[in-house]
């Protein structure tokens, strides 16, 4: 006797997608103000070696993790529209690769 199919969701995939496009996302965003704000790049600088890097990616990597875990929790079970999460994923790391590219940063510059 076989066993019935049981239907996977993918609603995990898309949230784990989304939230690495926002996690890209707040790395160009970070950077930016950085430029714009000097009290933001001192906030920023939680290891001196390394520079405002170190929060920029850091804080990245909290709002990845973040997003990933309320995303999946929330999509657990459901099926979404994996076009759209594709699209705003893809969007976002656009935008982020825009915003960490230094001509562009740069004009923010104070």
């Amino acid at each position: 006797m076989s066993r019935p199919e049981q239907e996977i969701k993918n609603g995990p995939a898309a949230a784990a997608l989304l939230s690495a496009g926002l996690g890209c996302f707040v790395v160009g965003l970070d950077t930016v103000l950085a430029q714009i704000f000097p009290a933001i790049s001192s906030f920023f600088n939680w290891c001196p070696p390394a520079g405002p890097l170190s929060g920029k990616s850091g804080l990245a990597v909290i709002v990845w993790l973040v997003s990933w875990a309320f995303l999946s929790a929330v999509w657990n079970d459901k099926e979404v529209d994996f076009h759209v999460v594709w699209r705003a994923a893809l969007t976002l790391v656009i935008l982020a690769n825009l915003l960490v590219f230094p001509p562009v940063f740069e004009a923010f510059g104070h």
